[in-house]
């Protein structure tokens, strides 16, 4: 294991891929450990609270915004989110690679907070793609699915501020590129 471990971000529009290939991150690579944000939208029926999010009121999260309990917060698709800092740096302080997926909005804060982040934006093949993915799900109406798809197109824009790009056309293949880059990252930091 390193012996300096780093915080990397994760970013795609929604149906990216992020949270799956972060998932595949912390299931394959005892190196990697999940970095569980707070959101005050609702639990969907496949979450668990405090794995997936840690699920908050707008009360709880006001509270703990204030204490300084958020390394960044965003308000995005019509809910907030943040990140809670202590883990960070407990676990990258053990040498771990502290692995993130967040929006954009959310991305952004953490590079200016922690600018020795490493960076990696999922991009989907295409747009279709993109929008197939999300009807597959079936965790969103078709109103939000259209406010994501177009969130989608803003968010693509700003993927020229991440240190890496990568097209997420086969899963495996997208995994196997982010584990390389987390290989790489150690070789780096540790010369």
């Amino acid at each position: 294991m390193s012996s300096s471990g780093f915080l990397m971000v994760v970013s795609s529009p929604s149906g990216g891929g992020k949270t799956t290939l972060c998932r595949m991150l912390v299931e394959r690579r005892p190196d990697v450990a999940y970095s569980v944000s707070a959101t005050t939208r609702p639990m969907r029926s496949n979450e668990k609270n405090g794995k997936d999010y840690y699920f908050m009121t707008e009360e709880e999260f006001d509270d703990k915004k204030r204490k300084g309990y958020f390394a960044e917060t965003a308000f995005v698709h019509n809910f907030r989110y943040g990140t809670p800092v202590e883990p960070i740096i407990e676990e990258t302080g053990k040498g771990m690679v502290v692995i993130m997926d967040l929006d954009v909005q959310g991305a952004k804060s953490i590079m200016e907070r922690f600018p020795d982040s490493v960076t990696v934006f999922i991009l989907p093949p295409s747009m279709d793609e993109l929008e197939k993915r999300l009807m597959n799900r079936k965790t969103d109406d078709e109103e939000t699915i259209r406010v994501r798809l177009r969130n989608a197109q803003e968010e693509i824009k700003e993927s020229e501020k991440f240190k890496y790009r990568i097209i997420n056309e086969n899963l495996d293949r997208t995994y196997e590129e982010l584990s390389k880059i987390i290989n790489e990252e150690k070789k780096r930091r540790n010369k």
